[in-house]
């Protein structure tokens, strides 16, 4: 007799100001955090973080799906994972061709800026481009 193996899993809710983007079970979350990437499966100690400009993993049933994210708090407290962030995007709601020209734009300006303050906020832009790449390019899957 075949044995069937089920996922232990966990709530999950990415909330924006505007929406929630998400708030379901899940069996695996990776994130981009400032220190590093953090990685939540059920039963997690309880922990916070302060989360990066990145791509969100959401791993369910062996089906991976991409969120990208801009910074936020992220914490794991009773088996539930909650996001706060100003702004999340699934792949669908990105606009992929938009997002390479603001990287190839934000380029030319690095080579141009010169202060400190300016070239850290290229950066940003850089990095918020690049996520936006990633995860536009990732399949969509239903909600």
């Amino acid at each position: 007799m075949a044995e069937t193996r089920t996922e232990k899993k966990f709530q999950l809710r990415v909330i924006t100001p505007t929406e929630t983007k998400i708030d379901e079970q899940t069996s695996l979350v990776i994130m981009r955090c400032i220190d590093g990437a953090w990685g939540v499966l059920a039963g997690h100690d309880e922990r916070s973080a302060v989360l990066d400009i990145g791509a969100v993993r959401i791993i369910t049933d062996g089906v991976e799906r991409r969120l990208a994210a801009y910074g936020g708090l992220a914490e794991v407290k009773d088996n539930v994972l909650t996001i706060l962030t100003q702004e999340a995007h699934w792949p669908e709601d990105i606009n992929h061709d938009r997002a390479r020209a603001e990287r190839e734009n934000v380029a030319r300006q690095m080579l141009e800026e010169t202060t400190d303050v300016e070239v850290r906020r290229l950066e940003v832009m850089l990095r918020r481009a690049l996520v936006q790449i990633e995860v536009s390019s990732y399949p969509v899957i239903n909600k």
